[in-house]
């Protein structure tokens, strides 16, 4: 078994080597420690000021992106989650994370991540695995998208194609 700092060290560099994410699981049996090990290592490392992000695949290490990065006002029944994501990534978007504004806690921020088709699979697939509610389910369905693209034309072909799915949330139809 390794030791704390040598196993923060070795997790940071698989994480600075890694083009996806990394379970905490996988590092547990990794190191021969529990996966609870591994979530408080991640933890100090996160206090120490490391960029790790959390998602529901696994750890990464926050990048610079060449991207334009915008956040989307969207609203939308469970049954189209499928639709909203699919088609910011059909639009040439990288859906980051979504947003919601709780009246308890303020904001609540959920990573995903989500670069591919593959990626929504997956995700759909957990949430469906383990009867997981989506945060927008707590705010009726309106919720904020961080999302990246690469030209702003992009965003722009990303807004019609929601718009006309009755899924972007827009002044006019909500007045």
């Amino acid at each position: 078994m390794i030791e704390g700092e040598q196993r923060k060290a070795q997790i940071l560099a698989a994480l600075q080597q890694a083009d996806k994410p990394i379970s905490a699981t996988s590092f547990a049996k990794k190191f021969g420690v529990s996966r609870q090990i591994v979530v408080g290592d991640v933890a100090l490392l996160r206090a120490s000021g490391e960029n790790i992000i959390a998602t529901a695949r696994g750890y990464l290490l926050e990048r610079e992106t060449e991207k334009l990065i915008s956040k989307i006002a969207v609203q939308h029944e469970r049954s189209q989650a499928e639709t909203e994501l699919r088609t910011i990534i059909d639009q040439g978007g990288e859906v980051i994370d979504v947003i919601v504004e709780h009246p308890l806690y303020g904001e609540l921020i959920g990573g995903l991540h989500l670069t591919t088709q593959k990626d929504v699979d997956r995700f759909l697939n957990q949430a469906q695995k383990n009867q997981a509610a989506f945060l927008s389910e707590l705010t009726d369905g309106i919720h904020l998208h961080t999302i990246a693209y690469d030209s702003l034309e992009d965003l722009a072909k990303i807004k019609q194609a929601l718009s006309e799915k009755g899924i972007l949330y827009e002044e006019n139809r909500h007045a």
